[in-house]
């Protein structure tokens, strides 16, 4: 796997529209723009209906995740985030058809 880290929300989109990844996770809580507007800007694209966006968030209540899903999120993890618990995700989610561009 080839991972890229960005420390701001604008960059993550900017790197997600260059390279169009096959799998984002992102904080929810980061500054600026968090990652529920970065997972709606992602959406909005038509090459991020086939990324798999993975929350990782300190909040964990149903109203939290219902947050997380109605922004494009595919899954909520609570921090610390399980590899094992990633993994099963990548493992029986099926790659989404891309967009040409």
């Amino acid at each position: 796997h080839v991972v890229r880290v960005e420390n701001s929300g604008a960059a993550a989109v900017q790197v997600a529209q260059a390279w169009q990844p096959h799998v984002m996770v992102l904080d929810i809580g980061m500054p600026g723009m968090d990652g529920l507007k970065v997972a709606s800007a992602i959406r909005a694209q038509p090459w991020g209906a086939a990324i798999l966006l993975v929350a990782a968030t300190g909040w964990g209540s149903s109203e939290d995740r219902m947050k997380t899903a109605e922004a494009g999120f595919d899954a909520h993890f609570v921090k610390p985030v399980s590899l094992e618990g990633l993994l099963q995700l990548f493992d029986r989610t099926p790659p989404k058809p891309t967009v040409a561009p």
